[in-house]
């Protein structure tokens, strides 16, 4: 019998939240490894080499980058045509996951980072919403009526920000970025990447996903 993939999540981090939702979408299986952080098991350790979720070991080779693993799910099958976006979606995933990803952890982590000013780091991560509200105005999602990659990749960042103070979120002047959020977090599709497992351990009964 043929092994699914084994796919390595920790269920609140964003980036294993966007490979869980590009791998439902392409309605792919694979075996869901739920990972405790704080005592990462030595199979996973010996999978990932940056040991660091998520990470996908396929029969050939393992794939340790989120978006890499979105475009593996996507590329075997993706019937809602997620990829077919223009190529400003990739410079837009490119610029979120870094500038704003920065800004995002220096906010949300500000513990970590004393010498920075939590409010200008928020305030950093806010001007590329401002611009994402604009691009938002005339459209559900932000290359048109329907949800492309981009969407996927970027919304779990943008939950994360959102939940920090959500009362405070709600009150900033991007309308049309809280009902694209607002959308995403009230999807079926967030709720079936979303369920709670068990953390894995050597023996447990492989749990399927996809």
């Amino acid at each position: 019998m043929h092994h699914p993939p084994i796919f390595w999540s920790f269920r609140r981090c964003p980036y294993a939240m966007r490979a869980r939702l590009a791998i439902a979408s392409a309605g792919i299986t694979v075996e869901l490894r739920e990972v405790r952080l704080r005592d990462k098991p030595e199979a996973f350790l010996h999978t990932s080499p940056t040991a660091t979720v998520p990470s996908l070991r396929l029969h050939d080779r393992v794939l340790d980058e989120s978006l890499d693993i979105m475009i593996w799910a996507l590329e075997t099958n993706d019937p809602q045509q997620l990829l077919d976006m223009p190529t400003e979606g990739w410079e837009l995933i490119a610029t979120f996951d870094g500038p704003f990803k920065e800004a995002l952890d220096h906010t949300k982590y500000s513990t970590r980072y004393p010498d920075l000013d939590a409010k200008a780091e928020r305030q950093k991560a806010s001007d590329f919403l401002i611009d994402l509200n604009a691009r938002l105005e005339a459209r559900l999602w932000l290359y048109g009526d329907r949800p492309t990659l981009a969407d996927l990749a970027l919304l779990p960042f943008f939950r994360q920000f959102a939940f920090i103070d959500r009362a405070w979120f709600d009150q900033q002047p991007w309308p049309h970025l809280i009902a694209w959020l607002d959308r995403f977090l009230d999807s079926e599709q967030l709720s079936q990447v979303m369920i709670k497992y068990t953390p894995w351990v050597e023996g447990d009964a492989p749990v399927l996903f996809g």
